[in-house]
């Protein structure tokens, strides 16, 4: 019978989900030369090749693919017995460590800690400020234990390390100028802004939510002005240089800006949490979890 190494598996795991040897070294605080070795040995043990030449660089070979396919519920598995021993061992007692994006966490995250403070105060979040692609790192190389992201930008449900869930389904309003003609229109539509300069970065998430929400409303959006963060955005409107979608979480109110709703049909972006699968188990995570959903339903459109 092969002999199943799971430390050994876990770089193989990673080195998939990264894509080099040096990224993995990185990943594991490992060297490369320990990371080709290490899965040297593996594939030796399992008696199979692991890894094959492709230009400069190194891949996983099919039977690779086979062994972590097969490998998947067991680290699931495992997750879910280090849950459930840190509960009996701790009780009440745990650390969670969350990974969220900017605007999650005055509107989602803050919100839950102090509701665990009351309720669970045993219960510690430590918070780290992460775009999606960094939280997910995150959470798959066990440096975050809960990562928050919108869920276009989310790994898919297909993806069996992580398990999802929904959160919040938060509402886009738009921003206008105090002296604009819709400011005070009684209702306002999203094709009513069509011929507008629209303010919004020219990449990243916030790009792609503003063109997808007014392309799903029959219009591409004239893009007059590129800026990622909400105070050069709201500048600019109240200054009169165009408009922009702001995200209802974003609490981003100030003078010489009106922020309008959009009506029933109004565009949404969608967060979703999400944990490693089996981790969903522990008594700490699950009460942030719970503490979260509160908190999404405080805003008043919880997914």
């Amino acid at each position: 019978m092969a002999e199943w190494d799971l430390r050994k598996l876990r770089i193989l795991r990673t080195l998939r989900e990264r894509g080099t040897v040096t990224a993995t070294a990185e990943a594991l605080h490992m060297t490369p030369s320990a990371v080709s070795q290490q899965l040297t040995n593996l594939a030796s043990q399992l008696g199979v090749p692991l890894l094959e030449a492709h230009g400069r660089r190194v891949r996983l070979t099919d039977a690779a693919r086979l062994v972590l396919r097969h490998t998947e519920p067991v680290f699931e598995q495992l997750e879910r017995a280090e849950a459930e021993l840190t509960a009996y061992t701790q009780g009440e007692a745990g650390e969670v460590r969350v990974a969220a994006f900017s605007t999650a966490v005055p509107a989602l995250v803050v919100p839950a800690v102090l509701a665990l403070r009351a309720r669970h105060p045993a219960v510690t979040v430590r918070v780290r400020e992460a775009e999606a692609a960094e939280a997910y790192e995150l959470l798959a190389a066990g440096e975050a234990d809960l990562a928050l992201s919108l869920a276009a930008r989310a790994p898919g449900t297909a993806d069996g390390r992580f398990t999802r869930v929904p959160l919040l389904a938060d509402p886009l309003d738009v921003a206008l100028p105090p002296g604009h003609p819709l400011a005070s229109a009684p209702a306002l539509r999203l094709t009513d802004l069509a011929a507008e300069p629209w303010i919004f970065g020219g990449s990243g998430p916030w790009s792609d939510i503003t063109r997808r929400a007014c392309e799903s409303a029959g219009f591409s959006p004239h893009q007059g002005h590129s800026a990622s963060g909400w105070t050069a955005i709201l500048a600019m409107v109240a200054a009169g240089m165009g408009v922009a979608l702001v995200p209802r979480t974003a609490a981003a109110r100030r003078d010489g800006v009106v922020l309008r709703e959009l009506g029933p049909e109004r565009p949404v972006r969608h967060v979703v949490a999400a944990v490693r699968r089996g981790a969903e188990a522990g008594a700490a995570v699950d009460k942030v979890l719970r503490a979260l959903r509160d908190a999404a339903t405080g805003l008043g459109s919880a997914a």
